[in-house]
């Protein structure tokens, strides 16, 4: 389905939605302000549209060096399941079906005031955080633009997290990462090298791995012996995709929920090759997307592991595949 909106939407490329990101930032509760950034890097447009455009997809996924998966339409209600908002999910979904749908066009070409306006109209019909609503309106909205309204509708409402996970408050996960820092604190007390915490999901208490002061991420995940392959045939060597281990393959890219202050300084190499993957912000002094074979954590960590790799980068270089 067509609507006026989407048509408008359509006119909003990457850089539009990260400099709506940037404005909408202070409003995001302070819980997912690296999540919804995380986000807008995970599912780029610029990679969609050059599917759409290509004569040869399969071409274009080898050409882009594409593994995993790519397509935000294949996992529409799971691929912002790090979001604290994703628990408001089915709310965020059906307000913005709606509003998308309407067939009057929109009062003001402000996307960043339509996603004000819909958080605050959520959060007055079912008591919420506005805060909380928007980042994932604004990944919702996004989405919808990707993948189409029809497909929007259809994907599924639920929330994928355990009770327990899901029942958390905002502020009762932001305590619960300031916490992840205290076992290393005591090594240190007892003359040890300090030994810290990398989460790789939040929903899952299993999902972690120990990481000794100033390992390289891909060094410690690769110690977790456990079969990570079978569920993504990415991994050989611990949850962390890692092909190269030398900064040149871009595969064990990942974003940082927090801990980024822990994190060694990213060099003009790690640069490179980031931006050869289309991140566009890496000069950031402290980025939210590494590649976990060049960043050493000196303090507890928390991860998102991105679902494909690929080197995006290219379609901007027009090396690209088109008709």
């Amino acid at each position: 389905m067509s609507t006026l909106y989407l048509a408008f939407l359509a006119q909003h490329d990457d850089g539009a939605w990260h400099r709506l990101v940037d404005r909408l930032e202070p409003s995001v509760h302070p819980v997912d302000r690296a999540a919804v950034r995380i986000w807008f890097h995970l599912f780029p447009l610029a990679l969609q549209r050059a599917i759409e455009e290509s004569g040869d997809a399969a071409r274009l996924a080898r050409t882009l060096a594409l593994a995993g998966r790519w397509r935000l339409a294949d996992q529409i209600h799971t691929s912002h399941r790090f979001l604290y908002g994703h628990r408001f999910w089915p709310e965020a979904r059906e307000a913005v079906a709606a509003f998308v749908a309407r067939p009057a066009a929109p009062d003001s070409l402000d996307v960043a005031a339509h996603v004000k306006g819909l958080a605050g109209a959520v959060s007055d019909a079912h008591g919420l955080d506005a805060g909380v609503l928007t980042g994932i309106i604004a990944v919702a909205l996004r989405t919808v633009q990707q993948v189409g309204l029809d497909a929007f509708r259809a994907a599924p409402a639920a929330v994928h997290l355990p009770p327990a996970q899901r029942a958390l408050g905002p502020g009762e996960v932001l305590d619960a990462r300031a916490r992840l820092g205290r076992r290393g604190l005591l090594d240190r007390l007892r003359g040890g090298p300090p030994i810290w915490p990398v989460v790789f999901d939040e929903a899952d208490p299993a999902a972690r791995f120990p990481l000794v002061d100033s390992q390289h991420l891909t060094t410690a995940a690769g110690q977790d012996a456990r079969d990570y392959r079978a569920r993504d045939v990415r991994c050989s060597e611990g949850p962390i995709p890692v092909h190269c281990r030398s900064c040149s393959c871009g595969t064990c890219w990942v974003g940082v929920l927090s801990g980024r202050e822990h994190l060694s300084p990213m060099d003009a190499r790690e640069r490179e090759t980031l931006a050869e993957c289309g991140y566009a912000e890496a000069a950031e002094p402290q980025p939210v997307i590494r590649l976990a074979c060049m960043a050493q954590a000196a303090g507890p960590v928390t991860l998102v592991i991105p679902p494909w790799n690929g080197r995006v980068g290219r379609i901007a270089r027009g090396s690209a595949p088109s008709r």
